[in-house]
């Protein structure tokens, strides 16, 4: 199983944030997060990432426990945080040096120009982030998340704020990294998940609402929408 999530809660004194959430993705996929601000889903996916501790539950990669083996674990998985914290003075390839030294790359500049070209930084790779769009330091996120080649992908809200040249190009990068990796994406936008997924995870008010396949939904909810399900599984 590449990821398994179990049990995981997390609560804030007497609030509850995330509420008993289980589920697996055993193969390369696109995973949708969809739920309303506030469900959650920025929670869950720092405590996968292993970037926060759960009050209860587990998360494992690859049968490794992010918690109880973080250096491992993190080997295994790339996260690009909600807020993308980027040094915007510093250069695209030095800020990939410095991400590609912290993981001990071998062969560090010829992935670092692998992975320029995979996300379409090439005609940026002279500029500052500072001078760079908010779609280029988009890019640049994915870029260090992926730096290490890693099975899992988590990118918190990867098209927020984007224009919709950038929202396509970016989801384009998206759905090709889902063919080889697990790739797991927080939205509240429905068309997100449509436009890139193969499951969405519902998360409502902290708790697992529903998980599906993309494709069986029209099946199972009689060609309802993404909304019309999510309001039902909600209401």
């Amino acid at each position: 199983m590449l990821l398994s999530v179990k049990n995981l809660t997390k609560t804030f004194g007497n609030q509850v944030a995330v509420n008993d959430i289980s589920f697996a993705i055993p193969e390369a996929k696109v995973v949708g997060f969809l739920g309303p601000n506030g469900a959650g889903k920025s929670t869950t996916m720092k405590m996968i990432a292993g970037f926060m501790r759960p009050s209860i539950g587990h998360v494992r990669i690859h049968d490794i426990d992010v918690q109880e083996k973080e250096y491992a674990a993190k080997q295994l998985l790339g996260y690009l945080p909600e807020n993308n914290p980027l040094y915007g003075s510093m250069y695209i390839r030095e800020s990939l040096e410095y991400t590609g030294r912290l993981y001990r790359l071998e062969n560090l500049s010829k992935r670092i120009a692998e992975v320029i070209d995979m996300v379409g930084l090439g005609n940026e790779r002279q500029k500052k982030i500072k001078q760079l769009s908010k779609g280029y330091k988009q890019r640049l996120g994915i870029a260090q998340a992926l730096l290490h080649n890693p099975p899992l992908l988590i990118l918190d809200e990867p098209t927020a704020g984007l224009d919709p040249n950038q929202l396509h190009e970016i989801r384009n990068l998206i759905r090709l990294l889902g063919q080889e990796k697990v790739v797991v994406l927080s939205t509240h936008i429905m068309q997100e998940v449509e436009a890139i997924c193969q499951e969405v995870i519902f998360i409502h008010k902290g708790s697992l609402v529903g998980d599906f396949s993309i494709e069986k939904m029209p099946e199972i909810f009689e060609n309802k929408n993404l909304e019309q399900v999510f309001y039902e599984l909600t209401k």
